[in-house]
């Protein structure tokens, strides 16, 4: 009897009830449409900081699902640099930041390119540019091998292992990667949504490297999610949804992975509707980035020096913790009294406010700007 999907007959042959998943994807088609055309009517400038925010969050929270926690300033510089856009402020990102952004890029903006077993080799060796994962040796730009023995998920402390899921062996990986690009690349009649979580399952499930199986497969996913919105430009993140739901992503990987049918329906679902409230909180961001454009439309007359704007900008593009005058000095690159002559002159012109009462827990954020 076989214990995981891939050893079912008829294998990757998925099937799936298509009355469960049409009123689904007309609602997330819908919601997609009226984004885009949303943003069509809104200038370059609000576009690209709307990406910018969006590949951002994607990136950030993608690696977050892993457990790997980057620094927000360098992802959103590294994404500024690589896409050309003049945006102040932007501080060098190491190469582990440069690796997943390339990935992520590569895959949204040349999404119309075929994917290639070479070119996975490629995202996979930006992933890991030293070689290893944490302290750990890996195979890097290659499938895994059997060195090590199977690639098992696994939890819990040593001796008291649980085994979620057994990946196929690494002998039938050249066969198996060839059947997915194959598919992958094919021009068919299978709905872009539908064909990006189909992507998402299928790569997981073959867990073809050594390390970031899910980095990728979420990659591929929204390579297939740039081919449905037909746009370089991204305006939402699937990885952050996700997130929020992690445990629930795991809980319906592990139960598809581990089931005795080849019918998806229940994960088609599931990431359907986790893609619809991905889209729904592409409101709060576009209201984020509005909120900035008129702010500054507001204040293109008010004396705001360097610093000041640089740091206005980072509590609008989101600050992570509170923002005190020692954080200030630091980030802005001036001495503490220049810090608070700073943030005294915003509070004084009403654009700062200071939320704590006082002393070393003393705080500041921008004030409820109402447009």
């Amino acid at each position: 009897m076989a214990k995981y999907i891939y050893q079912i007959k008829g294998w990757p042959n998925f099937t799936w009830n298509n009355d469960d998943l049409l009123p689904l994807l007309s609602v997330v088609r819908h919601k997609q449409g009226r984004l885009k055309g949303y943003m069509e009517v809104l200038g370059f400038a609000l576009r690209n900081e709307t990406t910018l925010q969006a590949l951002t969050l994607e990136v950030l929270k993608s690696s977050d699902i892993e457990g790997e926690v980057l620094n927000p300033e360098q992802v959103r510089s590294s994404i500024a640099l690589k896409l050309g856009m003049d945006v102040a402020g932007l501080m060098p990102a190491g190469r582990n930041v440069d690796g997943v952004v390339e990935m992520m890029l590569d895959a949204t903006q040349k999404y119309n390119k075929p994917l290639s077993k070479n070119r996975l080799f490629a995202w996979h060796s930006a992933l890991f540019p030293t070689g290893r994962s944490g302290m750990f040796k890996i195979t890097v730009g290659d499938w895994r091998d059997n060195e090590k023995g199977p690639m098992q998920v696994v939890s819990g402390a040593m001796g008291k292992e649980r085994v979620h899921y057994q990946a196929p062996d690494a002998k039938v990986l050249e066969k198996e990667m060839k059947s997915f690009l194959k598919w992958f690349n094919a021009k068919d009649d299978l709905d872009a949504v539908i064909k990006s979580a189909v992507a998402h399952l299928w790569f997981v499930t073959i867990h073809p490297f050594d390390d970031g199986n899910g980095r990728m497969a979420r990659a591929i996913a929204d390579m297939q999610l740039a081919r449905s919105d037909g746009d370089q430009q991204r305006f939402y993140s699937m990885s952050a949804q996700i997130r929020l739901e992690r445990k629930a992503y795991y809980d319906i990987l592990e139960r598809i992975q581990n089931g005795t049918s080849l019918d998806i329906t229940k994960w088609l679902v599931w990431y359907l509707k986790c893609l619809d409230k991905a889209l729904n909180e592409t409101d709060k961001v576009l209201k984020g980035v509005l909120n900035k454009s008129r702010f500054w439309d507001k204040h293109q007359h008010t004396h705001i020096n360097t610093r000041q704007r640089m740091m206005i900008n980072k509590l609008f593009d989101g600050f992570d913790g509170k923002l005190n005058s020692s954080k200030w000095a630091k980030i802005a690159k001036c001495s503490a009294d220049t810090a608070l002559r700073d943030i005294q002159d915003l509070i004084s012109k009403d654009i700062l406010v200071q939320e704590n009462a006082g002393g070393r827990s003393t705080s500041y954020d921008l004030r409820d700007f109402e447009f």
